[in-house]
């Protein structure tokens, strides 16, 4: 019922965060527990985007089943929601539920601190564009095939 995201260490010479995060892997108890009863109120709920942001992290995982998985945060300045370091490669993907996310500054920050092959931000649109080489916004949909981001009611 709950994921524990540990934080990824390395010695950076930076104040890493070094408490894991807590994530409810079922959005409907996420929503029970916040009294969201409807979509209507989801969407205009001032906890939507930890909500969407648990959910397609759930989701993620379950598709792309990685066997080692962390988040990466420095204090007050660098974070990544997912980090994937798979087979000799290192994976970033950042979640945004917006229409058209860009790259931050938080993401260039922890792309060269955590020396990253690929950088997807994951967000419930449609389509799929490259924002700079390596470094792709990717719908949710196309990774795990629920179209959760474009409901309406």
């Amino acid at each position: 019922m709950v994921r524990r995201l540990l934080p990824w260490h390395a010695n950076l010479g930076k104040r890493l965060v070094k408490s894991p995060k807590i994530y409810l892997r079922d959005s409907g108890i996420f929503h029970a527990l916040q009294g969201i009863g409807s979509n209507v109120q989801l969407l205009t709920h001032p906890k939507l985007g930890a909500s969407w942001e648990g959910d397609a992290l759930e989701q993620t995982v379950a598709a792309l089943r990685p066997f080692e998985l962390y988040f990466y945060e420095v204090h007050s300045s660098a974070e990544l929601d997912l980090f994937l370091p798979t087979a000799g490669r290192r994976l970033g993907v950042e979640f945004k539920r917006q229409d058209a996310p860009k790259i931050t500054r938080s993401m260039r920050v922890a792309w060269e601190d955590l020396q990253l092959d690929e950088l997807w931000i994951v967000y419930p649109g449609t389509r799929e564009y490259t924002i700079e080489p390596h470094i792709t916004v990717k719908p949710l949909a196309a990774l795990t095939g629920n179209d959760w981001g474009n409901q309406s009611e």
